[in-house]
């Protein structure tokens, strides 16, 4: 266990003004803290993540969906065990790494989530016990670039890390094509059917082979193939390496909260975690940031989700209640990514006969998608605005991600 009486002096300096700043831009209401104490605790000792990181148990959980819910998930697991420090909060980059591993320099156990493109930068200073792996497809082109350079850069991360269990969803083709090269790793199959981002192989790019008689299984004829899974989620069965079939049973919705249940379970198993404490401590969760939960506002009653990506709305729109209204929030700031060409790439055909506004900063764009998508929707800038000026009654309120933290925010002062 890390004493803080063990660290440097520059470090314990570093540490005592992040939290004095993360103290002040909290009360003054510029934000939570975290990256802002993150970032100055880094200025004033380039080292901290190192030295904060040392003698503890760190697992690093990055993928391109599901990362502040499968680290919820594994925290609260790891909980049965100790104290966890965690970047709960979603701030994933390394200012809100740091600031996580400061908050509470005495846990024995650290689970962060961190954005895809600072997993190297990060692993290589914090020798975490298990990385996971969640799952690969296009995001934020403009700031994370092409998906098969993010393979690429896994690939060569867990390459190096010879002590570390990396544990990786084998349905993902890129996600296997990078977690091949771990030492150790321990394969989940999630039951993913996503494949719009892996149609060609990253290793050689000629086009990856599904097999008829079994979906889940993959392969490509320069040899790479789909491994075989350690875990299998089937539905709300997760079977783990002994054969033993256990249910779920989790108050989270969807086939996307399931596969990062059995993704979250493996990993805590592999950190010592006994697999009932840690399915009983998963089942517990109920909401995740502000996701999932119904929040009542002038007589309505919204339930907001988060989707940011195609992949991401491929996952949530299954979810919606039927019948009930459905209100779209888009922005395009440097968050979310500045190009929402993307929009095009989602199934909104699914939302047809349903009543629809299209809201957000980028209303005018994901208006023109639904009609496209045949679609019968209007356009109202202020999400809120346009929950109002439905009848009252239950709400579907999906928005990505700047949108997503500014109506939570909202709802939560109406309250």
């Amino acid at each position: 266990m890390l004493v803080a009486s063990d660290l440097p002096w520059r470090t314990r300096f570093a540490i005592t003004a992040a939290r004095t700043a993360a103290t002040l831009s909290r009360r003054t209401g510029r934000g939570g803290g975290s990256m802002i104490g993150g970032r100055i605790a880094a200025k004033l000792d380039p080292h901290a993540l190192q030295h904060l990181a040392r003698g503890r148990t760190v697992v690093l959980v990055t993928g391109t969906n599901g990362k502040t819910t499968t680290t919820l998930m594994l925290s609260r697991a790891l909980e049965a065990l100790a104290p966890v420090t965690t970047n709960g909060d979603g701030a994933n980059m390394p200012d809100g790494v740091l600031a996580a591993l400061a908050a509470n320099t005495e846990a024995p156990f650290a689970v962060l989530e961190v954005d895809e493109t600072y997993l190297p930068w990060v692993a290589e200073r914090v020798d975490p016990a298990a990385i996971v792996l969640l799952n690969l497809s296009r995001d934020q082109l403009d700031r994370v670039g092409e998906i098969r350079k993010t393979e690429r850069e896994f690939r060569t991360c867990v390459e190096k890390l010879a002590d570390t269990v990396v544990v990786a969803n084998c349905d993902d083709v890129l996600v296997a094509s990078a977690a091949a090269a771990s030492k150790h790793p321990v394969w989940v199959s999630t039951g993913q059917t996503w494949r719009d981002d892996s149609v060609a192989c990253p290793r050689c790019g000629r086009a990856v082979r599904h097999h008829p008689q079994d979906e889940m299984e993959w392969d490509c004829v320069c040899g790479l193939v789909r491994p075989k899974p350690d875990w299998v989620l089937d539905g709300d069965r997760l079977t783990g390496p002994d054969g033993v079939a256990h249910r779920l049973q989790l108050a989270l919705p969807g086939r996307a909260n399931a596969a990062n249940a059995a993704l979250s379970l493996a990993a805590a198993t592999c950190v010592g975690v006994p697999l009932p404490q840690a399915l009983g401590q998963v089942r517990s969760i109920t909401a995740v940031a502000g996701r999932y939960q119904r929040v009542p506002y002038d007589g309505h009653a919204v339930r907001v989700l988060l989707a940011k990506n195609p992949a991401g709305w491929y996952e949530t729109l299954p979810l919606l209640n039927p019948g009930d209204p459905v209100v779209i929030a888009i922005n395009a700031r440097e968050a979310d990514g500045r190009d929402p060409s993307w929009l095009w790439d989602v199934p909104f055909e699914r939302l047809r006969g349903r009543r629809v506004i299209a809201s957000g900063e980028r209303a005018t764009d994901l208006a023109v998608r639904l009609r496209y998508a045949e679609v019968d929707a209007s356009a109202q800038p202020d999400p809120l605005r346009a929950v109002t000026s439905l009848d009252a009654g239950p709400v579907e309120l999906i928005a990505n991600y700047t949108a997503f933290r500014e109506v939570n925010a909202r709802l939560g002062d109406a309250d």
